[in-house]
């Protein structure tokens, strides 16, 4: 249970998707404009982000690692399948993201409208698939470690956009230098609140 806590921290705090490795930014800048529609947004990837690292997790350890198949039997043994690993994960977040698109669009139309494009773009967002390749990278020891971290990595992603788009509602009436207004001072902000969660590396867990 700790270590599921140590995970979870982290992936929020310490390697957020967005202030360590700036994963996902294309969104979060074009979609931080209000709360309510950064809000959905965040929402969509947490959920996005929960689903596809664990059945990626799946995928990767009972089909496309080597001797994965060994399960159906001893003659897959010996069979490779990880150079299929990018084009598999994308398949289940394209699949996922659908879903979400399908779900907003019945129950939140107003929302739908002011996500746009960028609604079915989360198939592309780095930030997702990104997630899996970091699954991928650290070597989960099981599926509650890699759904951990896939929660905490959407809760960090939408920490950050819910974030930048309450100041940017705050700072549209402030005195503003005209070279600065818009992407400038949201880029200024963005590096200032980078600074801030890199004050977590400090947590010892």
């Amino acid at each position: 249970m700790e270590k599921l806590l140590n995970i979870f921290v982290e992936s929020i705090f310490i390697n957020n998707m967005i202030f360590a490795y700036f994963l996902g930014m294309c969104s979060y800048l074009a979609v931080s404009k209000s709360v309510k529609t950064a809000n959905g947004l965040g929402l969509a990837v947490i959920f996005v982000l929960t689903i596809t690292v664990p059945v990626n997790y799946l995928l990767e350890n009972y089909v496309l690692k080597e001797g994965a198949l060994s399960w159906l039997s001893d003659s897959f043994a010996g069979l490779d399948l990880s150079f299929l690993s990018f084009i598999m994960f994308i398949a289940v977040i394209a699949s996922m993201v659908q879903l979400v698109e399908m779900v907003v669009e019945k129950f939140a139309p107003t929302l739908y409208s002011s996500l746009g494009i960028f609604l079915p773009l989360i198939a592309v967002n780095c930030a997702i698939l990104g997630g899996s390749l970091f699954m991928q990278e650290r070597n989960y020891s099981n599926i509650a470690e890699a759904t951990t971290f896939g929660f905490g990595s959407g809760i960090g992603w939408w920490l950050a956009i819910v974030g930048i788009a309450a100041i940017r509602e705050k700072i549209r009436y402030s005195d503003i230098p005209a070279p600065l207004k818009g992407l400038g001072i949201t880029f200024i902000v963005t590096g200032l609140m980078g600074m801030a969660f890199m004050g977590f590396m400090g947590i010892k867990l």
